[in-house]
């Protein structure tokens, strides 16, 4: 059986996925396996530059193609100085998004000026190859609750958190897309629970598909 995983947690804006994220690593090393908690876009050196042009400034900073390219150079500097080593480390590596996000964000939330899914899957193929999470999770809410949760954080207001209502209800529709297109990598957690009921989901479905044993 498989020691070491790639997981990943997805969601809107709001969902709660870097509480969640650290709660599930903080399960792993109960359970003695030690673990490497990330971010995208981020997790090296190269990437949090990337992020830091990516994530602030005006929602029109960039044109659609130039942050999908923006965030695909990020995920490759991401999986090259950190993902992959540490998998090869037998790390468990637990990241708070992935390219399912370009794929909502860039690929659908954008609507008519999207570069649409085979843009991305193209991207995919020659940044990533045939590498994927062992398992997603996508934390599910309503995008107005999400929305008024991420704008209560004491942290500065991101581009994405400034884009219209328009944009959010179509990455919500393009994650829960994601899910019924691959379903044996992908599970829905609702998000609007209290912080350890959406654990306790999160870990029922990480035993019920990775860790058996336990």
């Amino acid at each position: 059986m498989k020691k070491n995983f790639f997981i990943t947690l997805e969601g809107g804006e709001g969902s709660g996925k870097s509480t969640q994220a650290k709660l599930l690593a903080d399960f792993f090393e109960t359970k003695g396996i030690t673990c490497l908690l990330t971010r995208e876009p981020g997790g090296s050196k190269g990437a949090e530059e990337i992020r830091n042009l990516v994530v602030t400034g005006d929602i029109k900073r960039w044109d659609v193609m130039t942050e999908t390219l923006l965030m695909f150079a990020a995920r490759r500097d991401h999986l090259v100085k950190t993902i992959w080593p540490a998998l090869k480390q037998g790390k468990t590596v637990i990241s708070d998004r992935f390219a399912d996000s370009s794929m909502a964000y860039q690929g659908f939330g954008y609507a008519d000026k999207a570069v649409g899914a085979e843009t991305i899957e193209r991207l995919y193929d020659i940044v990533i190859g045939k590498f994927k999470p062992d398992l997603t999770i996508i934390l599910d809410m309503p995008v107005e609750v999400g929305i008024e949760r991420a704008l209560q954080r004491d942290d500065t207001v991101n581009r994405y958190e400034k884009m219209g209502m328009d944009f959010h209800h179509n990455l919500r529709k393009a994650f829960l897309e994601i899910q019924q297109k691959e379903p044996q990598r992908c599970a829905i957690v609702n998000a609007c629970g209290t912080i350890q009921q959406i654990n306790d989901n999160i870990i029922n479905i990480v035993k019920e598909r990775l860790l058996k044993e336990f």
